[in-house]
């Protein structure tokens, strides 16, 4: 790893450790995306909540928790429920709601999707779970799959990452972490005992790409799979057991620091 910062070796290491100790705590939820899965203490609402806000996780902060939680609003601030037992004559209640590209007809298919998620294929966690032993690539691929299953127009896929195609999934992978890391720090939820932190990868934007590049830990200048890759094995020379904990150093580096 080289890089242009004047850390390697052991001092990045001690670097990042600092800076995850640092951002990776419950003062930081409440302007973060998170903070609406952290409405809930049921797991098939926090999973639910949190894939919702995740999927909507682009743009201005503000406008995505107002749109998140507006969302959940709408479910009756009881996902699981709604999704489980909803019918199309509930649905109009989203005319109207769009966030940037995501709109009501988006909507109404991840509720359909869902719905066939949670009844015939035993939960997103089972769906994510089943393929994503050795490495999440596969089991976010494998979701994708039977995420679509269900032949969504085009424009609704698109909401859905396709690694595949080289798509970075920055949403995704930042879901994955937040169901997956189980650090009692009270951040991320850990409700996810059947997928390993150390197959998980690191969500990537523009924030946590620039320190990355920066800090010598990415070279490939576009943010897309190939990157996430090789960021992502590179954070496991640091922790190989858990690398994406270094999500909340990059970030946090990037977004509060201008680093």
């Amino acid at each position: 790893m080289k890089n242009h910062f004047a850390l390697s070796g052991n001092d990045l290491k001690e670097f990042l450790d600092e800076k995850y100790e640092l951002y990776n705590r419950p003062s930081f939820i409440e302007v973060d995306p998170i903070s609406i899965p952290h409405k809930f203490s049921k797991k098939e609402d926090i999973e639910i909540a949190a894939f919702f806000a995740a999927t909507i996780a682009w743009g201005q902060r503000p406008t995505i928790l107002k749109n998140a939680n507006r969302l959940m609003e709408l479910m009756e601030s009881e996902p699981y429920q709604f999704i489980m037992h909803s019918k199309k004559k509930d649905w109009k209640r989203f005319e109207g709601f769009v966030h940037r590209t995501f709109n009501e007809k988006d909507v109404e298919y991840f509720i359909v999707a869902l719905q066939n998620i949670y009844r015939h294929h035993g939960g997103m966690e089972k769906v994510f779970s089943e393929k994503s032993k050795k490495e999440a690539k596969t089991g976010i691929q494998h979701f994708r799959n039977i995420f679509l299953e269900i032949n969504p127009v085009s424009r609704t896929a698109k909401h859905i990452s396709n690694v595949e195609k080289n798509a970075s999934a920055k949403r995704i992978n930042m879901f994955l972490r937040w169901m997956v890391r189980n650090d009692k720090r009270g951040v991320d939820f850990g409700i996810w005992k059947s997928i390993s932190p150390s197959v998980l990868y690191c969500p990537l934007d523009l924030h946590s790409g620039r320190v990355a590049r920066k800090l010598g830990l990415l070279t490939r200048l576009q943010d897309d799979w190939k990157a996430v890759d090789e960021l992502t094995k590179n954070l496991r020379i640091l922790d190989k057991k858990d690398p994406v904990k270094y999500d909340f150093a990059l970030f946090g580096l990037g977004v509060f620091e201008k680093f």
